[in-house]
């Protein structure tokens, strides 16, 4: 067993950086963990974890629009989101959810049903902004997304989400992904 220091010596036990070694880069906007501190996030990227949470229940629960945005509105935070977007994707989505559906489906690799209703959720919301949001990028619409699904989603969600978004981009925002892809921003 060994003797403890007095308090005012712990400090000076502690190890220092080494000699030449670089300090940690700060990692702002990011918790201990890696995970974005929620005063970095905009009303607009709040608005969609709203509306992920929101279509979930719709797909899961089959909750009416007009039920789950009374109680998503009562919810802790919700007051910081841009609630016009979140409206927008929540009821955009889930009146517009048949032709949602028939954009991504043919990128799937397996049946629209065996889709996670959170992978299923986020690729609604980022299908719809594509085509709908046109002041918000192309690539915002994917970054966001796979944001989403990394916060939301299954272990590898965000990369199955980011492969149908990034095929659906061209499609519905052809001029845009080109310009991108010609001035060398993209693959």
């Amino acid at each position: 067993m060994t003797a403890a220091l007095p308090p005012d010596t712990l400090i000076d036990a502690l190890p220092e950086t080494p000699p030449g070694a670089k300090p940690r880069p700060s990692r702002t906007g990011l918790t201990a963990t890696g995970v974005r501190k929620a005063a970095a996030k905009s009303g607009r990227t709040r608005a969609r974890e709203f509306a992920v949470q929101a279509l979930y229940q719709h797909l899961v629960g089959r909750n009416a629009a007009n039920d789950i945005d009374t109680f998503t509105r009562d919810l802790a935070g919700f007051h910081k989101a841009d609630s016009a977007h979140y409206d927008a994707l929540l009821h955009g989505c889930v009146n517009e959810s048949a032709a949602l559906d028939a954009l991504i489906g043919p990128l799937l690799d397996r049946k629209l049903v065996e889709i996670s209703p959170v992978e299923r959720s986020i690729m609604w919301i980022g299908a719809y902004e594509l085509q709908h949001c046109l002041d918000v990028p192309w690539r915002v619409v994917l970054n966001e997304c796979v944001e989403l699904a990394k916060e939301f989603g299954g272990t590898d969600g965000h990369k199955y989400v980011n492969g149908v978004l990034n095929g659906l981009a061209p499609t519905l925002r052809a001029s845009e992904v080109t310009a991108d892809r010609t001035a060398g921003k993209v693959k």
